[in-house]
């Protein structure tokens, strides 16, 4: 089997795994919605709490979505892996790997269409995860132009 053929069937398979993301989008919406509703959680809820634990007094949101984003953009990635597994998994049970065998396919091309299919839902849940951390760490009032609070400051 030549490299033609092998980059050709794991297209092929990468194109079988997007268009199942196209017809069930509840996997991919949740793997992205997941990690946001967490990271908004977690900030609006208890970031000005934690946040104060955070910077000797001069911590708050905004110092607690620098610390928490980074874990919830592991989240995604991890979540991403399961989602992975199971759709190798649900290929297993369903019969479409053995149906596969009896054609004349790249062996590993179903797996490689799997991680590259869950590499671009990654991509993308992150790419959200990172500004939806921006638009919360950039969510605070301004302070007056004399730099003193404003009359109402966000714990």
């Amino acid at each position: 089997m030549t490299a033609t053929y092998a980059v050709r069937d794991t297209a092929t398979m990468l194109r079988r795994n997007l268009r199942h993301m196209q017809r069930y989008p509840g996997v991919p919406l949740m793997m992205v919605f997941l990690p946001v509703m967490f990271l908004l959680l977690f900030v609006y809820v208890f970031g000005a709490t934690l946040g104060n634990g955070l910077g000797h007094g001069l911590g708050g949101r905004g110092v607690y979505v620098n610390y928490v984003s980074p874990a919830i953009i592991l989240l995604t990635v991890a979540s991403s892996a399961t989602a992975t597994a199971v759709g190798v998994a649900s290929d297993m049970t369903e019969g479409i790997i053995d149906r596969f065998r009896t054609m004349a396919i790249w062996r590993p091309s179903v797996l490689a269409g799997h991680v590259l299919g869950s590499m671009i839902q990654t991509l993308l849940a992150v790419a959200v995860v990172i500004g939806v951390a921006l638009l919360a760490d950039s969510a605070r009032p301004p302070g007056r132009p004399d730099g003193s609070p404003p009359p109402v400051s966000w714990p």
